[in-house]
């Protein structure tokens, strides 16, 4: 239940007919890990904290740089050295006291990620290596989780929302060869207001998968142009073959 202060805190999500109290309690009662506290995650985090999302768990074992500071805008000055997700989880209980934060400061691998996952009631992944993207994936499948998968370089970004434990497809279907020869940021740059567009769509996407308000992007991956302000929206199919979530692993 939510108290007074909830109440009025929330009072502008509240009014609208689509999201109600009833939309309100889901999010407090839900628990969200968020992978990767960087360009994406931050935005991510700061916007579903601020929306009242009970429980947020923030994963990274990576610390904060200089040159962070130009994308990743929940750290200062004074937080370079920390560990990302501690740095994060302070500056969060700032913004909002009623969420509970849970920093994770561990590299994520095969070993222990089921084990969070299986935990949470979502996933954003907010990493930058289709390694970390494959092996997140395969552990929301089988934990049976929705996993909000977001991308960004340079002046563009893509978005999708996969559930292949259900008969939507999984990140797999999308990238069956993918791999970790693709540019990234450290490499080719990015401009900070495009991974915070796309890190604020994910935690879009997460408030409505979790509140059950809205049409969820499941099979469809949305791609933002930003230096011309496009947006394509494409759809794709569950793969039958998939090695992930494919009728032969169920």
């Amino acid at each position: 239940m939510l108290n007074d202060a909830e109440l009025l805190r929330y009072n502008r999500q509240i009014l609208m007919p689509q999201w109600d109290i009833a939309a309100q309690e889901k999010i407090k009662a839900a628990k969200v890990l968020i992978i990767g506290m960087g360009g994406l995650g931050c935005p991510a985090a700061l916007y579903l904290a601020s929306a009242g999302l009970g429980e947020l768990w923030l994963a990274d074992f990576d610390t904060v740089e200089l040159s962070n500071l130009q994308r990743q805008v929940l750290y200062r000055d004074a937080d370079i050295g920390q560990p990302k997700a501690l740095a994060a989880a302070k500056h969060l209980s700032e913004v909002n006291p009623h969420i509970q934060l849970k920093p994770v400061v561990e590299i994520l691998n095969d070993d222990n990620l089921f084990d969070l996952i299986a935990q949470v009631d979502a996933v954003l992944d907010c990493s930058d290596n289709f390694n970390t993207r494959d092996a997140v994936n395969r552990a929301c499948v089988q934990a049976d989780k929705p996993l909000i998968s977001a991308a960004a370089i340079g002046l563009s970004g893509q978005l999708s929302v996969f559930y292949g434990s259900r008969q939507f497809p999984c990140y797999r279907c999308l990238y069956p060869q993918a791999d970790d020869s693709a540019a990234t940021c450290s490499e080719s740059g990015v401009l900070a207001s495009v991974v915070g567009v796309m890190g604020t769509l994910q935690a879009h996407e997460a408030l409505k998968c979790l509140s059950g308000v809205g049409e969820v992007l499941y099979g469809k991956l949305l791609l933002w142009e930003a230096d011309m302000l496009t947006w394509r929206t494409l759809k794709f199919s569950k793969d039958p073959n998939c090695p992930v979530c494919g009728n032969s692993n169920h």
